[in-house]
């Protein structure tokens, strides 16, 4: 059966996200920094320059590895409006998802397929329902929830995420989006299955007891 997955970036102090980070308001706080430099171990490897289509070049070995292996594993992406909201400016034509994509949304709107087998579903009708419409699509892949905090928190209320793969940045933003608030009781129990250092970030998988 496949696993629900968490991939995130967080910052040392617990954001998920700067504060104010828009696309309309790109010098807001300097989110544009902040984030930057949350990510740059990521956009700095060859598999995800690829990916993305930004030209030759890119660091290889163990978190080139990693981001290949963790993309691979994906049949199927989970995010929040408000992710999409953002990605819908920032993304190129060819979304680097490639895959279903299901966007939980209050707003009923047609699928937008993208070219490079990217399609986005919006689902009115809650987190049970775009797991289960994931689950059909990834077949014996795994379910990536690509975020917000919102919606990560909503799946981990639920007791629906095996594992959590966390690239721990030392950067502080000071505020912003938390990830691990408005958490039920009991909280769902991990444990740590991995940690592989890097210069720009910390790789922990924690997965579920």
């Amino acid at each position: 059966m496949s696993k629900v997955f968490v991939n995130v970036g967080l910052s040392l102090d617990g954001y998920l996200a700067p504060d104010g980070m828009t696309m309309e308001n790109p010098g807001y706080k300097n989110w544009g920094a902040k984030w930057g430099a949350l990510m740059s171990w990521l956009l700095s490897q060859q598999y995800m320059r690829d990916n993305l289509k930004l030209g030759p070049g890119g660091e290889t070995g163990p978190e080139n590895d990693l981001v290949r292996t963790t993309t691979e594993r994906i049949g199927a992406n989970i995010m929040g409006k408000r992710m999409f909201d953002q990605g819908e400016l920032a993304w190129p034509e060819e979304a680097p998802f490639h895959t279903p994509v299901y966007v939980l949304t209050n707003r009923k709107r047609e699928p937008w397929v993208r070219p490079g087998g990217t399609t986005f579903y919006f689902i009115n009708d809650g987190p049970e329902r775009a797991l289960e419409l994931a689950r059909e699509s990834a077949g014996r892949r795994d379910i990536r929830i690509a975020g917000g905090a919102d919606v990560i928190q909503q799946l981990l209320n639920l007791n629906a995420i095996d594992e959590l793969e966390i690239a721990l940045a030392p950067v502080l933003f000071g505020c912003g989006r938390r990830l691990f608030e408005n958490l039920g009781e009991p909280a769902p129990r991990f444990r740590i299955e991995s940690v592989l250092p890097g210069p720009a970030a910390t790789h922990v998988r924690y997965v579920r007891q």
